[in-house]
């Protein structure tokens, strides 16, 4: 892979995580790693201001096969709004995306004079008012002077952000009927805790044996054992088809009871622990994920 496409994939694989995805993360984090072969890896973090709270967002080149079209190998954290949130890399929000190609391509003045004859859905976070129209004009007139050929090329152009991005999806589930929100694809993940304590205090124990584990499955499958990749492979298989079965709540619940009991055991700790008196630092960094 050329230092170009790297780049352009870098770019694009922000701008969907922090325009594409109205989840109420904005991204402060941008990890990309590329190995001598060619395979790359993201791996982002938001943060929602209001809340406090952190989502990640996880890429990995060998399962991407449309960075348009549910192109994540994992999204994981909780979800601040309840119900359906704009999901525009959906593999249902297809015709939204042609839509806003249809949009773009069309021209700018006339795209102005409908927005305020719009009647907004209740449901939509972007309501009329909140509508820059100087702003969205002039992103408007870029992408009609480029003739943007497909959604990646519209979501890389320059000074769409995620309030314009939204006005725009807006305007296509209005005019054209197109729907462009969905579930909310995020994951709760709570195997090693998180440093805030929430929901239970990072198990440093658990956190290292972890680690150990997949050194060793790594540099096995480096030596020709694959089998140990497989088995991971597997094993999120299974553990997603419990998460559609299971009862999420009671399981939830019981799972947290019972790390919290365990915590003192399993080395548990939190970035507030150095700043209790009397308690001895340990020397390693807490996890930044």
């Amino acid at each position: 892979m050329q230092i170009d496409e790297l780049s352009r994939t870098s770019r694009l694989t922000a701008k969907i995580d922090n325009n594409a995805i109205a989840d109420g993360f904005q991204l402060y984090l941008h990890s990309f790693v590329v190995s001598k072969a060619g395979e790359w890896t993201v791996v982002q973090q938001g943060m929602n201001d209001a809340t406090g709270l952190a989502r990640r967002y996880h890429w990995h080149s060998a399962t991407v096969r449309d960075f348009t079209s549910e192109p994540h190998t994992a999204i994981v954290g909780e979800s601040v709004y309840a119900g359906s949130i704009m999901n525009l890399v959906d593999s249902r929000a297809k015709a939204a995306q042609t839509a806003l190609l249809e949009i773009t391509r069309e021209n700018p003045e006339r795209t102005l004079r409908e927005v305020p004859r719009l009647t907004m859905p209740m449901h939509h976070d972007v309501r009329e008012r909140d509508i820059d129209v100087k702003r969205l004009g002039a992103v408007l007139a870029v992408a009609y002077e480029q003739q943007l050929r497909d959604f990646a090329n519209l979501l890389l152009l320059e000074n769409l952000g995620p309030r314009t991005l939204q006005s725009l999806a807006l305007i296509a589930e209005v005019v054209h009927g197109t729907p462009t929100r969905f579930s909310d694809p995020a994951r709760l993940s709570f195997a090693h805790g998180g440093k805030d304590g929430h929901p239970f205090p990072v198990p440093l124990k658990t956190y290292d044996e972890s680690l150990a584990v997949l050194r060793r499955a790594l540099q096995q499958a480096k030596t020709g054992h694959s089998e140990k990749l497989d088995g991971f492979a597997r094993l999120d298989r299974f553990t997603r088809m419990i998460e559609q079965q299971a009862q999420p709540e009671a399981a939830f619940q019981k799972v947290m009871a019972h790390e919290q009991a365990i915590s003192q055991s399993v080395g548990g700790r939190t970035v507030f622990d150095d700043r209790k008196p009397g308690k001895k630092k340990d020397s390693r960094q807490m996890p930044l994920f």
